[in-house]
């Protein structure tokens, strides 16, 4: 997140937002925000939502996620909201909403589901 350059927001139990301000380094052909930045925000918002409800022991991993996009991100500015729908022993489901703003409007740009992974007792995760 640091290299893109993208913010912690808002961090609550089983919700977080993230937020990255425009630059053409992120920057599809059109000068829209490239699906691949959209997204990656999308699955860290969602897997940090997750990661706040899982055992302090515990590591997160993306076994999954689906976005749709629903229009263009044209704009100034993308927020990614993770929130978790079900929080599991082992997998939780979490919705990813991404907006992008624009000449003071917000634009609900793309919507998607995640399942995360719970990852306890595996070498290498949180040591």
């Amino acid at each position: 997140m640091t290299f893109l350059g993208a913010e912690l927001e808002r961090v609550e139990p089983g919700l977080v937002q993230i937020g990255l301000a425009y630059r053409p380094e992120l920057s599809q052909q059109h000068g829209f925000f490239h699906a691949g930045i959209l997204s990656t925000i999308a699955d860290s918002a969602g897997g940090y939502a997750g990661f706040t409800l899982f055992p302090a022991e515990a590591g997160v991993l993306t076994v999954e996620f689906k976005i749709n996009l629903l229009v263009a991100a044209d704009g100034e500015r993308l927020t990614a909201i993770g929130r978790v729908l079900r929080s599991g022993r082992t997998l939780t489901v979490c919705a990813l909403d991404v907006h992008v703003d624009k000449a003071g409007k917000r634009r609900h740009c793309a919507t998607g589901l995640q399942t995360l992974m719970s990852l306890v007792g595996r070498a290498g995760v949180r040591d």
